[in-house]
């Protein structure tokens, strides 16, 4: 199959078709309309086979996590999700992969009302470049630089089991077949906290999602507000999987140095703290406040159980 009659046959004029989309898939460009008083915001990343998913996750898998990753970013910011482009280089042009991954991609992409607008195609070793783009009301966009002193920590839902999921593969770890496959769900299926962004808007201070772990996510936070942190170990929420497989030593690790579980890390002001602990809860999602800001411009100091607590490794970066 060649380029065009891939793009034809798995991108052009599947999905939802939205209104704000004037010109899709076929030209040089796409062209949408910004609703008024509203910014655009964009993300992208890319995902490298051997990197960022194992070389053998099935392809509808991938195709929502693609997809996923990059919704996360912009939950992030408040927005809400509306376009996407997609960069894919294919070793081969495999049909029923092709299938699967397309399959898997234009699920999640429907089910948050995203349109995949355009992107290309090249023959190469597997990699995956996603643009995504939402919008956001003037003004309302969430940042990493307006935490302040005193100011509580949250995170939307449990940490670790992504990295229990990554450690179990590459270590060889022996664990109970249900709690494995709970947690490479979790890593294959990420769930974007795309509801939860938008209703922290106007009440969050900053936010950012969890995708090179808690503590090195939360560096950026403190970086970009010159405050400090004071977390509460024992209080970082766990799946039963992760707490039924490992010690504490070793899943607090996990939930705090590993990442990809792409929850939302957000704070909160003490007037705002009880509007979005029952906001969220409409939504199904149950925020657990594991710190505070303070003052100490990039220090984050752990605390287990009262204790101050010691934790090697920060989180992933490339390069390093």
């Amino acid at each position: 199959m060649k380029e065009f009659e891939l793009i034809n046959r798995y991108f052009k004029g599947r999905g939802i078709i939205r209104r704000d989309v004037e010109l899709g898939i076929g030209d040089d460009c796409a062209l949408v309309s910004v609703p008024t008083g509203h910014q655009l915001a964009v993300t992208t990343d890319t995902l490298v086979s051997g990197v960022h998913f194992f070389e053998d996750i099935p392809p509808r898998a991938l195709g929502h996590r693609v997809i996923a990753v990059n919704l996360s970013d912009l939950a992030a910011m408040g927005a809400e999700p509306t376009w996407l482009s997609l960069g894919l280089t294919l070793p081969t042009a495999d049909m029923e992969w092709l299938e699967a991954f397309t399959e898997g991609m234009h699920e999640i992409a429907e089910y948050y009302n995203v349109q995949v607008i355009g992107g290309d195609t090249t023959q190469g070793p597997l990699t995956i470049t996603v643009c995504a783009k939402g919008i956001v009301p003037n003004g309302k966009a969430l940042k990493r630089s307006s935490a302040r002193v005193g100011d509580w920590i949250y995170v939307t839902g449990s940490l670790g089991d992504a990295g229990l999921a990554i450690e179990a593969r590459k270590q060889e770890l022996m664990l109970d077949p249900l709690h494995y496959k709970a947690a490479l769900d979790k890593f294959h299926y990420p769930a974007p906290r795309v509801a939860a962004g938008q209703v922290l808007r106007g009440l969050a201070t900053s936010a950012i999602d969890i995708s090179d772990g808690l503590l090195a996510d939360l560096q950026h936070i403190l970086k970009a507000s010159l405050v400090g942190a004071k977390i509460h170990v024992d209080k970082v929420p766990m799946s039963n999987a992760l707490r039924a497989s490992l010690d504490e030593a070793a899943r607090l690790r996990l939930a705090l140095s590993f990442g990809d579980d792409y929850e939302l890390l957000f704070t909160v002001n003490d007037n705002n703290k009880n509007a979005v602990e029952t906001r969220l809860k409409q939504y199904g999602v149950e925020p657990v406040c594991i710190g505070q800001i303070t003052a100490h411009n990039g220090e984050v100091q752990l605390v287990n159980k009262g204790q101050p607590y010691q934790l090697s490794g920060q989180g992933f970066e490339h390069f390093s």
